[in-house]
């Protein structure tokens, strides 16, 4: 299976990585001190995020894998929202980001359908 097999998980990768080049600049703005706790937090599972829809893309059985990745999507929306709470991001920031997250979490649920379908399909056909 190649990567043109699945255009929608290019999509999502797309969207994962202009999420990282965005986060990493709204990042920069926390407090020195929360530098090394909720900054490297949301850093690493944003970078978590994006090696899990590469391992996803490259599997077969993905379900498994994209339930780990939707677990990551739901992590973020919470950690932002804690920075959101905490003061650390500004509202026009928050809602940008927010937005980021939430296209990746409803394109991930797509591919998640589209991979119950077919394997539902496959199984009709037996």
């Amino acid at each position: 299976m190649t990567d043109q097999d699945e255009p929608d998980a290019l999509l999502i990768l797309q969207r994962v990585e202009a999420m990282i080049l965005y986060g990493r600049t709204a990042l920069r703005q926390f407090p020195k001190y929360e530098m090394h706790v909720l900054s490297a937090e949301m850093l690493h599972c944003m970078w978590d995020l994006l090696e899990l829809v590469i391992i996803c893309n490259k599997r077969y059985h993905k379900k498994t894998t994209m339930k780990d990745l939707d677990a990551k999507v739901a992590l973020l929306r919470y950690q932002l929202r804690t920075a959101k709470k905490f003061g650390y991001l500004d509202f026009q920031k928050y809602e940008h980001w927010s937005k980021l997250n939430d296209e990746i979490g409803r394109m991930l649920g797509g591919w998640l359908r589209s991979i119950s379908t077919s394997t539902s399909t496959v199984g009709d056909a037996r």
